[in-house]
C-alpha cells in the first residue's frame, strides 16, 4: 500500500477544503517571504551604499533627509552649501577624502549628479560603453537609466529643474551621453553623472570650462578644480566624507554642527533610525501574516478532525486487513504534513512571484534593484516550520486514528 498515494486520494476527495487550507497558509507564507526578501535586500543595499562614506555634510535641516537625498537619492536636498566652506572642510586634518555632490536637475525623473570620478570609484563602477566625461555637459549614464530611457552613447537631452518631468527645461544647454556604466546594483544604476561645473553651467553660474583649467591650480578649488577657490557665489549640495582616523568620528561631526553653518549626518546612525521607523510597518505586516497562518492551522486541524470521523469505517477496514495502528497514525500525520508543505511551497513561490511582478511592471520599482529570485536561509526555516505545523495540526486526529476500535466501529455499521 502506497501511503502517499492514499493521502493524495483523501485530499482529492475534499478539493474545496484542501484548496482553502493551502490558500490560507500560502497567503501568510507569501507575506512573510515578501517582507523577508525585501528587508534583507534593503539592509544589504544600505550597507553597500554607505560603504566608504563615514559622514554626509550638507545644509542644515533633517539629518535623515540629508542621508536619503545624498546617498540613496530618494528625497529632496536640504539646501546648498558654499563651495568655499566645503573646500575649507575638505582640507581639515581629520578628513581623508571628500567627494562633492551637486544636485538640482533631472531628466525624466532620473537625477543628474554633478560630482567627480571618485564618486564612481566609490562603488567600483566600470564603463560598459563609451568613455568618461571630459568636459562640461558630458554625462555617463547608470545601467537602469540607459535601459529605461533608451539612451545610447552620442545621444543628447535637456535637463529639467527639480525631480519632475514638468520642471523648467534647460534647452539652451543640452547634455551629451559619453558613456554607460555596467550594472552595480547600487545607486549609480539610476543616476546620470557629470562634473559639478556642468550643473552650474545650466544654471548660468560663471565658471571656466573643464577642458581649459588654468595652470595656477593653487588658486582653484580643491573639490572642483575648474572653479576659483575664493568664489563665494558657487554652491554644491553636499560632501561625502571619509574619516582619516577613528578620532574624527567624535570630533568632526561636533565641529561641523557646532562651528559651521553646515550639518553633518552619519549614514550608519540615520540608516538605523530609518529601519526603526520601517520596522513598525514590517512588524504589523508580519503579525498579520502569523494571524493568517494561525487561522490556517485551525482550519487544517478542523478539516482533519472532521475527515477522521467520516473515515472511521475505512480505517477499521484497513485495520481488519492487517494495517497496524502505527500505519493509521502515520497516514493522518502525512495528510497534515502534505497540506502544510504544499501551502508553504506555494506561498514561497507566490511571494517571489509577486515581488517579480512588482519589480518588473512598475518603473519606479525597477529602480530599487530588488532581486525577486534571491533566496535566503530563513525560507528553509519556513519549510521546516510548516513541517512542524503539519505534525502539530494532525497530532490529535492521528492519535484518534491510532485508537480506532475495530469492533466498535464495524458493529456500529
Amino acid at each position: 500500500m502506497n501511503l502517499f498515494l492514499l493521502v493524495i486520494s483523501y485530499l482529492k476527495a475534499r478539493p474545496l477544503n484542501t484548496l482553502l487550507n493551502i490558500f490560507l497558509l500560502s497567503l501568510g507564507i507569501a507575506v512573510i517571504t515578501i517582507l523577508l526578501v525585501f528587508s534583507n535586500q534593503m539592509k544589504e543595499k544600505i550597507s553597500d551604499n554607505t560603504k566608504g562614506i563615514d559622514l554626509v555634510v550638507g545644509a542644515k535641516g533633517s539629518p535623515l533627509q540629508l542621508i536619503l537625498c545624498n546617498i540613496f537619492h530618494i528625497d529632496y536636498p536640504t539646501g546648498n552649501i558654499k563651495l568655499i566652506d566645503a573646500d575649507r572642510l575638505a582640507k581639515h586634518r581629520l578628513v581623508k577624502n571628500a567627494i562633492p555632490l551637486a544636485l538640482g536637475d533631472s531628466y525624466q525623473n532620473f537625477r543628474i549628479i554633478g560630482t567627480n570620478r571618485a564618486y564612481a570609484e566609490l562603488y567600483n563602477a566600470e564603463l560598459t560603453a563609451g568613455v568618461w566625461w571630459a568636459a562640461d555637459l558630458e554625462v555617463v549614464l547608470g545601467a537602469n537609466t540607459a535601459q529605461l530611457l533608451q539612451l545610447k552613447v552620442g545621444d543628447t537631452f535637456s535637463s529639467a529643474h527639480g525631480l519632475s518631468k514638468e520642471g523648467h527645461a534647460h534647452d539652451e544647454n543640452p547634455f551629451v551621453v559619453m558613456g554607460i556604466l555596467k550594472r552595480t546594483t547600487g545607486p549609480l544604476d539610476n543616476l546620470i553623472l557629470t562634473n559639478v561645473s556642468s550643473i552650474w553651467k545650466v544654471h548660468d553660474a560663471h565658471v571656466e570650462d573643464s577642458s581649459n583649467v588654468a595652470d595656477t591650480l593653487s588658486s582653484h578649488s580643491v573639490l572642483v578644480p575648474t572653479a576659483m577657490a575664493q568664489d563665494s557665489t558657487l554652491e554644491i549640495t553636499s560632501l561625502l566624507i571619509k574619516y582619516r582616523n577613528p578620532i574624527a568620528a567624535i570630533q568632526l561631526p561636533r565641529y561641523i554642527n557646532g562651528q559651521t553653518n553646515m550639518q553633518a549626518a552619519s549614514p550608519a546612525f540615520e540608516a538605523a533610525r530609518l529601519f526603526s521607523i520601517l520596522g513598525v510597518g514590517v512588524e504589523l505586516m508580519t503579525g498579520f501574516a502569523y494571524v493568517l497562518i494561525f487561522i490556517s492551522a485551525i482550519s487544517i486541524f478542523i478539516a482533519l478532525y472532521n475527515s477522521l470521523k467520516e473515515r472511521q469505517y475505512d480505517l477499521a477496514i484497513m485495520r481488519s486487513m492487517g494495517a497496524s495502528r502505527t500505519k493509521l497514525f502515520v497516514i493522518t500525520q502525512l495528510e497534515g504534513i502534505t497540506l502544510t508543505l504544499a501551502g508553504s511551497m506555494f506561498g514561497l513561490a507566490l511571494g517571489h512571484g509577486v515581488l517579480f511582478l512588482f519589480t518588473t511592471i512598475l518603473e519606479e520599482s525597477q529602480r530599487t534593484g530588488i532581486n525577486a529570485w534571491a533566496f535566503y536561509k530563513e525560507e528553509a526555516f519556513l519549510l521546516l516550520g510548516s513541517l512542524f505545523l503539519g505534525i502539530l495540526c494532525s497530532l490529535i486526529p492521528a492519535i484518534q486514528a491510532y485508537r480506532t476500535d475495530i469492533h466498535k466501529v464495524l458493529a456500529g455499521n
